[in-house]
């Protein structure tokens, strides 16, 4: 009897031992487009110490999506629209539950639709109204492939829907009148940001504030101002495992981990310190001197849920086709 545990423990100990020396040490993150310098910036600190590689894949939020379901093996998805995971839950890459296995929804920050314009602000740009003067050239990317042009689609119509007081006609005349006024929609976030900042097109980019700062930050503040209109919409940004790739890779417990130190008080840090805003409340006050006030809507409120938004905005033929398609 003793030789048989002592095998069996020994047995347990070389399986573990086996186990352990094939768990992978690398983590691929399939996230947006404007979110590269913030995540080299979590990676640097997530591995410090570790012997743990994470690889970043960055593009449109949409465009990441269908990346995935085609075949780019992301361990996580760090995306900035909730409705872009619900793709990867219909394609059974998400678990249907993956709101509940993070704090915040899974949103371990938010941000919010914001105005960089040329230093001086020479077009007096000050709210979502002023974007639709004839004088006035606006950019923001395809919200077809980008999740941040979506936000910026749904922010104005927020602004319109109370202005015309949801005159539904009027809210489609001031939609459309905004996406005339943009001179070309490039695929993404960081496309819209060159277009703006070294190819000089446009008096308006309108993307995440965490964008704006970071591109005053770059080019420094004698060439950019940035405009936080009065009211905004609340952007969350969503993180999930998934699944298919985890479990076929043996990654999950070092994705979720990573996912896990984006809610740690270093990684909230991080987060603030890249223009984002936070939840947790140490961290959001020791940087709310950064962060102008803002009535922020909520797409709950305003549209009735995501999956609302998804059917009368988003599918094919829905209000954006339509005014897009306008164009």
């Amino acid at each position: 009897m003793r030789r048989i545990l002592i095998a069996g423990a020994a047995f347990l100990a070389f399986f573990s031992l086996h186990a352990s020396a094939q768990a992978p040490t690398t983590l691929l993150n399939v996230s947006y487009d404007i979110s590269r310098e913030l995540f080299e910036s979590i990676n640097k600190a997530f591995t410090a110490g570790k012997d743990v590689t994470v690889d970043q894949s960055h593009g449109g939020s949409s465009k990441q999506v269908r990346a995935v379901l085609e075949g780019l093996e992301a361990d996580v998805v760090t995306l900035n629209q909730v409705t872009d995971i619900g793709v990867l839950v219909e394609g059974g890459f998400v678990s249907a539950d993956w709101k509940s296995q993070f704090p915040n929804n899974a949103s371990p920050y938010y941000s919010l639709p914001a105005f960089l314009v040329r230093h001086g602000n020479p077009k007096a740009v000050k709210n979502w109204d002023d974007l639709v003067r004839d004088d006035v050239k606006v950019i923001f990317p395809n919200p077809k492939t980008s999740g941040n042009a979506r936000y910026t689609y749904l922010a104005a119509t927020a602004y319109a829907l109370e202005a015309f007081n949801g005159d539904a006609a009027k809210v489609k005349e001031f939609v459309t009148k905004l996406f005339d006024n943009v001179p070309v929609f490039d695929t993404g976030g960081r496309a819209a940001t060159t277009t703006f900042v070294e190819r000089e097109i446009g008096d308006v980019l309108i993307t995440f504030e965490a964008e704006t700062r970071g591109i005053q930050k770059e080019f420094g503040a004698d060439k950019f101002d940035i405009v936080v209109p009065p009211v905004g919409l609340l952007a969350e940004f969503p993180v999930a495992i998934v699944d298919k790739v985890v479990d076929k890779r043996g990654s999950r417990e070092l994705a979720k981990s990573y996912l896990d130190f984006l809610y740690t008080n270093d990684g909230q840090r991080i987060l603030a310190e890249n223009g984002n805003r936070v939840n947790d409340p140490a961290v959001a006050a020791e940087f709310a001197s950064q962060f102008p006030e803002v009535r922020l809507l909520k797409v709950e409120d305003v549209f009735g849920g995501w999956d609302k938004v998804q059917k009368e905005h988003f599918a094919a033929d829905a209000l954006l086709d339509q005014i897009y398609g306008s164009r």
